[in-house]
């Protein structure tokens, strides 16, 4: 399979990264996206207890680099948090800590909401999250930070690519930034997926296409513009398989990481056939059993 393509895979006990690469197999992927712990807090195994090594095994065995294991940040760190100096600093030393994880795994990308600017101003909120990125990188680099597309769900940052442009220019050590979109939320923010090469050509003059890490390849439950942020199943949601096929199989992505973050269909991942129906571009409903 050429495509770099795959899916949020878990990392848990006993097997954790040695188990995630299995799942990742299962899948008939070659990329995966993992959090280095629970995303909704900061409880955290160490690193050495996480069978790296023989994860790191599998992956040579399999033929698959470092390069396609994507991190997740958790959804606890809001750099965008002008009113509590404590939230703001937890997410500033929490970030610290997980590029450390991220390099301890081999990882080189890890994937960050910006954050949110709660009871503040837009300007004082990307101004928030460019004080913090300046504090990280002050003493943390060597993990690329790959500042995620937003719905423009409340008070998000990161609804337009100007908004991701400013924190960009903002950061001293921008080199250690990049950009992981997301279609549902590209959708949700408004863009018309159907355009994508515009939406790549606009990318490309205020941002670079050297600095998309990955892309999150999700369909949407809501109607285009909606500002809600509710992945649906690929072929099932508002923007469809044909659209998310054309992006998936674009020539300029050919080397780009993708990674569905779509929901289960009951108690089952759905990854497997959703990869499958991108690996041969022909969309396959769910069997009613699955």
């Amino acid at each position: 399979m050429e495509m770099k393509i795959g899916s949020h895979v878990s990392m848990k006990a006993p097997d954790y990264l040695l188990g995630s690469v299995q799942e990742m197999v299962f899948y008939g992927a070659n990329c995966m996206m993992i959090y280095t712990g629970p995303p909704q807090n900061t409880r955290r195994q160490p690193v050495d207890k996480m069978k790296v090594i023989e994860a790191k095994k599998q992956l040579q065995e399999l033929g698959i680099g470092m390069d396609h294991i994507i991190v997740h940040a958790p959804y606890i760190i809001n750099l965008g948090n002008v009113e509590n100096e404590a939230t703001f600093q937890l997410g500033v030393d929490f970030l610290k800590q997980e590029i450390e994880r991220t390099k301890a795994i081999g990882a080189s990308v890890i994937v960050l909401h910006p954050g949110s600017y709660v009871r503040a101003t837009q300007p004082e909120g990307i101004q928030r999250i460019i004080d913090g990125l300046n504090q990280v990188f002050k003493t943390h680099q060597g993990v690329y930070i790959a500042l995620e597309t937003m719905a423009g769900k409340g008070s998000e940052i990161g609804r337009n690519f100007e908004e991701i442009q400013k924190i960009i220019q903002g950061v001293k050590h921008n080199e250690w930034l990049k950009v992981c979109m997301d279609t549902c939320h590209l959708h949700d923010s408004g863009r018309d997926l159907a355009d994508f090469d515009s939406i790549l050509a606009e990318f490309d003059s205020m941002i670079g296409l050297e600095r998309l890490a990955c892309i999150h390849i999700n369909d949407s439950k809501n109607v285009q513009g909606a500002m809600k942020d509710r992945h649906e199943n690929i072929g099932y949601g508002e923007i469809g398989f044909e659209v998310l096929n054309t992006i998936v199989h674009h020539p300029l992505l050919k080397n780009t990481v993708k990674i569905l973050e779509t929901p289960y269909i009951g108690e089952n991942p759905p990854y497997k056939m959703e990869i499958e129906n991108f690996v041969n571009q022909q969309f396959v409903p769910f069997k009613s059993n699955e």
